[in-house]
C-alpha cells in the first residue's frame, strides 16, 4: 500500500504539493493517515517538508509553483514576470506573487512578496496563464498589476507590450485612476 501512495506523488506532474493535495492525490478519507504517511515518507527522505503543510518530491521544486501554494488563490506577476519578459531590466532574487494578503516571506532560502489586490481582481482570470502547477499573469497583466499597484514605476521596455491587450483588461481593475495611467503610458511610449 505504501509504494502505490508514494508512486501517485512520483507520477503527478507538481513538484509541490500541500496536505489537501496529497490527500486528494490518494484519495484518503481519513486525513489522520494521511499525515502519519506523509510524516514517514519525510523522515525517510523520500518527501521535504518546504512549509507546515507544503511538500517537495525533492529539493529541485519548482519554486514559482511552491510561490502560488503558500497563499491561494495567487498567481506570479509584477517583476517577476516583467523581467522575465523583458519590460524591465533589473534582476531581482525574489518572486513577486499577486494574491489576497500583503507579506513578504523567507522560504528555504528564497524570498517572497505577496501583493493584495482586491478579490474581484485576483479571481478574474482574464491575462492569467495556467502552468504546470501554478498560474502567472500575461506580460500585459502583469504591466497592468504594476501600474495598479505602484504609485509611479520606471519600465525599461515597453515596445513589446501589446496595448490593444492592456486596454482590453481595464474592466478587470474598475478604476479611473488606472485607466489615466494606462494612456499616460501608451501616450509616453508612442512619442518615440
Amino acid at each position: 500500500m505504501e509504494y502505490t501512495d508514494f508512486s501517485t506523488i512520483l507520477r503527478a506532474k507538481n513538484s509541490v504539493f500541500t496536505f489537501k493535495d496529497i490527500v486528494l492525490l490518494w484519495k484518503e478519507s481519513v486525513p489522520a493517515l494521511a499525515k502519519r504517511r506523509i510524516h514517514h515518507y519525510v523522515k525517510t527522505g523520500k518527501l521535504q517538508a518546504i512549509r507546515r503543510g507544503i511538500y517537495a518530491k525533492d529539493e529541485n521544486y519548482n519554486r514559482l509553483e511552491l510561490a502560488t501554494k503558500i497563499y491561494t488563490p495567487s498567481y506570479v506577476s509584477l517583476e517577476t514576470i516583467l523581467r522575465k519578459e523583458g519590460v524591465i531590466f533589473q534582476h531581482y532574487e525574489t518572486i513577486f506573487v499577486i494574491t489576497y494578503l500583503s507579506r513578504e516571506i523567507v522560504v528555504d532560502g528564497q524570498t517572497y512578496v505577496y501583493k493584495k489586490l482586491k478579490d474581484t481582481i485576483l479571481s478574474n482570470p482574464a491575462g492569467l496563464i495556467k502552468k504546470e502547477g501554478y498560474m502567472e499573469a500575461s506580460k500585459e497583466r502583469a504591466f497592468m498589476d504594476a501600474l495598479y499597484l505602484y504609485k509611479s514605476y520606471h519600465f525599461d521596455n515597453l515596445r513589446s507590450i501589446n496595448w490593444k491587450t492592456c486596454f482590453a483588461l481595464l474592466p478587470v481593475y474598475e478604476s479611473k485612476t488606472l485607466e489615466k495611467k494606462l494612456h499616460e503610458y501608451y501616450e509616453n511610449a508612442h512619442k518615440h
